[in-house]
C-alpha cells in the first residue's frame, strides 16, 4: 500500500500521475515512483522519501500516453529505491503497482526463482510483476488473470505492458480500485481524491473485478471473466474541497471545517415537532425495528471512540444493550451471532481492512450489518445491508477530526429514532433535536477562542507523558484526546475512565505531569471533581475542559488552567468538548516541528490488516 494512480489517454500521462500522487500524499508513504510504457520499452523511476524526491530526479524528456504511479507505506522491505512501486519483470515487459499484502508471496518467490527469476526488491509485490510477466503472451489481461489465480491475500493493482501503451489493466481483490471516465482518456486510482480534478464520473470495482483501460473505451469483467457493466456514479463534491485553501495544514482546515460537517450530516434528517429523525438508507422496516434487542459496533481507531459515546447514547436515550468491540479483535474470537442483534461498521473510508472483515464475519453468520461511512462508494457501504453516510465532506489529514464528530451525529440521530419508537418522550426527543440544531453555532464559538488552546498548547510543550480523564460519555472523548496527542506530536498520552486512574495510573502522577480533565457539568460532575482533588493532592498539573458557571468556581481552584465550551444536553457535549483537544494536538505537533497532515508510520486509511 498505499496509493495508486494509471491514465491512458491523449495527454502526457507524466504530470497527470504526479498530480495525482500528490493528491494521495495525505494518506502516508515513504517512496513514490512511476512508469511509462515509451517506445516500446518502459521507462520506470523511483525513490525513497518524499515524492518531490522523485520528481525532483526525474530524467530529462520522460513522457508517454499511458503510465502508472505509485506511492508506498511500507509493509515487506524497509523504505529504500529498490523496494519502491513500480516493480518490474526480469525481461523488462511488465510493470505493476500494488495495494494490500500478498499472504503466499514466500512460495511464489521461491517458485519463480527456481523458474530462473531474479528479484531486486525485499517487497511481496514483485512476485506480480513476474508472475504476470510469466504468462504475459501479447494478452495482457489474461496474464494479469492468470497471475491472480496464485495469489492468496489482498489486492489492489495497476499493470501496464511495455509493448501496449495504449492500455492498462487493473484488478481488485479486497483493497480499492476507482475508474475515472473522461473525455477520450481512463484513469484509475485506489482513492478518487487522485483523479477528481479531471473527472467526476467514477466506477468502484467490487472484489474479483478486472478491469482493461484505453482511451477511448473500458471493460469490465467479474472473478469468472464475465462481462459486467458496472453504475458509472457522479462525486458529489468539487476539488476545492480537497485543497487547504488559506490554512497551513488541512488538519486545521478540518477542525474548523466541522461547524459546517456537523449540520450537513443532521440536515434533512430531523423532525423538530415530532422530536424525532428520518434516515433513509437504512433498510429496516418498522417491525425490524422493534425485533433489535442488542447493539454491536466494530470499529478501529478513531471510529472506535466514536462508537463508545454512541454506547452510552444507545443505552440511556434508547434503552437498548450495546457494545462496542474492536474490529481487528472480533473475528478471531469466532463470534457468536444473534438474530435479534443489530451490528454496525464504522469507518471513515469505508475501506478499514478490519472493520470490513468483521463485516464479511458476521453477514456470512447471518448476522445484519449497517456500515456509517464518509465516503460514498466505498466497500463497506456497497457491502453492508443498510447504512448511514456521515457527510462531513472529504477528509485529506491523516489524523481525523470531523469524521469522529459526524459519527456521533449520525449514531445519535440512529439513537433518538429508536427511542422515540421505544420508550423515549416527545419532550426529551423535541428538546435533544433543537440543542443538536444548536451545536454547529456553540462549536463556532469554540473556534473563535482557538487563540487560548495554542497558548496552552505551547505551555505543555516539553511534557513527556500526558494523563487524559473523563467520565461516562466524556470517557471516550479523553481516549481520542490521547489518541491525537501521540498521532501527531509523538508526546506518551493515555486515556482512562476518571475512576480507573487510582487502580494504578495514580503512581505516574506528580508535579510533571499534566492531567487533561474533560468534565462537562453532567451528572458525573461531583464524581469528576472528586478525582480531580486525587491528583491535585499529589502535585499533578491539571487543565481542565468544563462549562463556565457563574457561581461555581471549584474547577478554576484546582485546575491550573481551564478551557471552557458551551453548555448543551450531556449526550451531545463530546460534540464540544474535543474541539479544545483536537486544537491542542495540533498547535503542540505545530510547535515542536511534526508533520502534522502526514505523521510519521501512519496511513490514512489501513487497508491491510
Amino acid at each position: 500500500m498505499c496509493g495508486i494512480v494509471g491514465y491512458v489517454g491523449e495527454r502526457d500521462a507524466l504530470p497527470i500521475l504526479l498530480e495525482g500522487l500528490k493528491r494521495l500524499e495525505y494518506r502516508g508513504y515513504d517512496s513514490s515512483g512511476v512508469a511509462l510504457p515509451v517506445r516500446g520499452r518502459l521507462k520506470v523511476h523511483k525513490k525513497a522519501g518524499k515524492i518531490r524526491e522523485m520528481e525532483r530526479t526525474l530524467p530529462q524528456g520522460l513522457s508517454g500516453t499511458s503510465g502508472i504511479a505509485h506511492t508506498r507505506w511500507a509493509t515487506h522491505g524497509a523504505p529504500t529505491d529498490l523496494n519502491a512501486h513500480p516493480h518490474v519483470s526480469n525481461d523488462g515487459r511488465i510493470a505493476v503497482v500494488h495495494n494490500g499484502i500478498i499472504e503466499n508471496y514466500a512460495a511464489l518467490k521461491t517458485m519463480l526463482q527456481q523458474d530462473g527469476c531474479v528479484f531486486a526488491s525485499e517487497t511481496d509485490t514483485e512476485v506480480f510483476a513476474h508472475l504476470i510477466a510469466k504468462f504475459y503472451r501479447d494478452d495482457l489481461e489474461s496474464a494479469v488473470r492468470n497471475a491472480i489465480h496464485y495469489i492468496k491475500g489482498t489486492y489492489g493493482i495497476a499493470v501496464v505492458a511495455s509493448d501496449r501503451p495504449d492500455e492498462v489493466v487493473c484488478a481488485r481483490n479486497g483493497s480499492p480500485i476507482v475508474l475515472g471516465i473522461g473525455e477520450k482518456e481512463m484513469f484509475v486510482a485506489s482513492d478518487v481524491t487522485a483523479i477528481i480534478a479531471h473527472t467526476q464520473q467514477v466506477i468502484y470495482l467490487a472484489d474479483g473485478d478486472v478491469a482493461v483501460l484505453h482511451a477511448d473505451s473500458y471493460r469490465t469483467t467479474n472473478a469468472d471473466a464475465e462481462r459486467v457493466d458496472k453504475d458509472v456514479q457522479e462525486v458529489d463534491w468539487r476539488i476545492e474541497e480537497i485543497e487547504k485553501g488559506d490554512f497551513p495544514h488541512f488538519m486545521l482546515k478540518e477542525i474548523h471545517e466541522q461547524r459546517e460537517s456537523i449540520e450537513r450530516c443532521f440536515r434533512g434528517r430531523v423532525i423538530p415537532e415530532f422530536g424525532t429523525t428520518r434516515l433513509g438508507g437504512l433498510n429496516l422496516d418498522r417491525r425490524e425495528f422493534f425485533d433489535i434487542q442488542r447493539l454491536k459496533m466494530l470499529a478501529c481507531g478513531t471510529s472506535f471512540h466514536a462508537a463508545l459515546v454512541a454506547s452510552y447514547l444507545f443505552e440511556n436515550l434508547a434503552r437498548v444493550p450495546c457494545q462496542v468491540e474492536v474490529a481487528s479483535e472480533f473475528r478471531y474470537k469466532n463470534p457468536i451471532i444473534d438474530k435479534n442483534t443489530l451490528y454496525f461498521a464504522i469507518s471513515q473510508s469505508g475501506e478499514t481492512a478490519d472493520t470490513l472483515a468483521a463485516l464479511r464475519e458476521i453477514q456470512r453468520k447471518g448476522g445484519r450489518v449497517l456500515g456509517v461511512v464518509n465516503v460514498v462508494g466505498s466497500t463497506i457501504a456497497r457491502e453492508s445491508d443498510g447504512g448511514i453516510y456521515i457527510r462531513s465532506g472529504p477528509e485529506i489529514a491523516v489524523a481525523s477530526t470531523k469524521a469522529f464528530t459526524s459519527q456521533i451525529v449520525a449514531l445519535f440521530l440512529f439513537a433518538v429514532n429508536i427511542g422515540r419508537m421505544r420508550d423515549m418522550s416527545p419532550a426529551l426527543g423535541r428538546h435533544l433535536v433543537e440543542e443538536l440544531a444548536a451545536i454547529p453555532g456553540k462549536v463556532g464559538l469554540i473556534l473563535e477562542r482557538a487563540g487560548e488552546v495554542e497558548r496552552l498548547a505551547r505551555k505543555y510543550l516539553d511534557s513527556r507523558y500526558v494523563l487524559f480523564l473523563g467520565r461516562g460519555v466524556s470517557y471516550p472523548v479523553a481516549l481520542e484526546g490521547a489518541l491525537k496527542l501521540k498521532e501527531i506530536s509523538y508526546i506518551h498520552a493515555e486515556g482512562l475512565p476518571a475512576a480507573e486512574m487510582k487502580h494504578g495510573p495514580i503512581a505516574l502522577i506528580n508535579e510533571e505531569t499534566p492531567v487533561v480533565f474533560v468534565a462537562p457539568r453532567d451528572e458525573l460532575f461531583e464524581k469528576t471533581l472528586s478525582n480531580m482533588e486525587e491528583v491535585r493532592a499529589r502535585k499533578g498539573r491539571i487543565l481542565a475542559i468544563t462549562n463556565e458557571h457563574p457561581t461555581d468556581r471549584r474547577v478554576e481552584a484546582l485546575a491550573e488552567d481551564v478551557i471552557y465550551v458551551p453548555d448543551t444536553h450531556e449526550a451531545l457535549s463530546p460534540l464540544l468538548t474535543v474541539i479544545p483537544l483536537q486544537l491542542f494536538s495540533y498547535h503542540a505537533a505545530v510547535r515542536l516541528g511534526r508533520d502534522v497532515d502526514q505523521p510519521r508510520n501512519l496511513a490514512k486509511s489501513v487497508t491491510v490488516e
